[in-house]
């Protein structure tokens, strides 16, 4: 699970400001903490579109022991592990499209994190590069 660390902030307007350690890209705020992080997830997803836009490495979260976190969305996760394999493995997205016999635009929609793909589709595209997916149930935190 990607789960990374929050920290909250009164800006000069009386909003709280949501930043990331690990992403300096991702910003949000709220009225309160609870909307702050409510928002937080949109936040890093675009943040994390605009690192794949520029072909840039996803950071992994640093290990912290307390404070607030944000966990991304599985479907969010899987498709940042995708990109993640198809990036060291130096596999466009073209090169995905012809090894799942689709057309490009499928696969800019299995990579697209706003795009509810479906899970078939993810498993079909990690074994085109070598991987398998696999679920993890855990309890709830």
């Amino acid at each position: 699970m990607l789960r990374y660390a929050v920290r909250l902030k009164r800006d000069s307007n009386g909003t709280i400001l949501s930043s990331f350690p690990d992403v300096p890209e991702a910003h949000t705020f709220g009225e309160d903490n609870e909307e702050a992080l409510r928002r937080s997830p949109d936040a890093l997803e675009t943040a994390f579109m605009c690192y794949m836009d520029d072909r840039r490495a996803i950071p992994q979260p640093s290990a912290f022991k307390r404070g607030p976190s944000i966990a991304l969305p599985a479907l969010t996760e899987a498709k940042l592990a995708l990109y993640t394999a198809m990036r060291a493995q130096q596999v466009t997205k073209s090169d995905l499209a012809k090894k799942l016999h689709c057309h490009p635009p499928q696969v800019d929609r299995l990579l697209n994190l706003r795009h509810r793909s479906r899970l078939d589709q993810l498993e079909a595209a990690f074994h085109a590069v070598g991987k398998e997916l696999s679920l993890q149930i855990l309890d709830a935190a």
